[in-house]
């Protein structure tokens, strides 16, 4: 677990548990049948550990083989309203996404804004901006609706289809970059939400 990596002490992606289901099961044989020779087990658990440290690194360098592997999270609440379409992708009822909100401590589906699917299954929520908690910073100012900031370029790519929950166009996109004088390439990070509020990270080298 330590040679995989950190990351698979958190919420694992789907990938990543089958793997660590396999070596909970190869690791147990020699102990439960005495007469298995260790090494049955040492081999396949090395090529496991190697294969998923490949294919983590393979998830860095290449979005697309990232999203094939680990899927995108889907938004299925967007502006207040669900979105039936990745419902049915989803295969979640109404009942799923209720019972999800809840456990956020929602409970009224019309306080949430955005309700995002992720990855690893678990249910992030924005909620509008009125019923957000107060800080400090917005006491004597109502927090302004600025929506949730979309990522519209990682690791270089374009993601086109977040572009409708931040009202952008490529063109805003490319406009943006240039006026920075930043490449599409060694963007590690672009957000942007519905009041064109840009944030850009660049990739140093490592």
């Amino acid at each position: 677990m330590r040679l995989m990596g950190k990351r698979q002490l958190g919420e694992l992606q789907p990938g990543e548990l089958v793997i660590t289901l396999l070596i909970s099961e190869i690791a147990t044989s020699p102990i439960v049948d005495n007469t298995l020779p260790l090494l049955n087990s040492l081999v396949p658990l090395a090529v496991l550990v190697a294969l998923e440290i490949i294919t983590s690194y393979l998830e860095m360098r290449f979005v697309r083989f990232r999203y094939l592997v680990d899927g995108k999270p889907l938004t299925v609440i967007r502006n207040g309203e669900i979105d039936q379409k990745n419902l049915k992708r989803l295969r979640f009822t109404i009942n799923d996404i209720l019972s999800a909100l809840r456990q956020k401590d929602i409970f009224d589906i019309r306080d949430a804004q955005y309700g995002i699917v992720e990855t690893n299954g678990t249910f992030s929520v924005l909620l509008k901006p009125e019923k957000r908690s107060s800080t400090p910073k917005n006491y004597d100012t109502p927090e302004k609706d600025t929506g949730m900031p979309c990522p519209v370029i990682i690791d270089g790519k374009i993601i086109e289809t977040n572009f409708q929950d931040c009202f952008v166009t490529l063109n805003d996109i490319n406009s943006k970059l240039n006026s920075e004088n930043i490449e599409q390439k060694n963007v590690l990070l672009m957000t942007v939400d519905k009041n064109k509020s840009y944030y850009i990270i660049t990739k140093k080298e490592c």
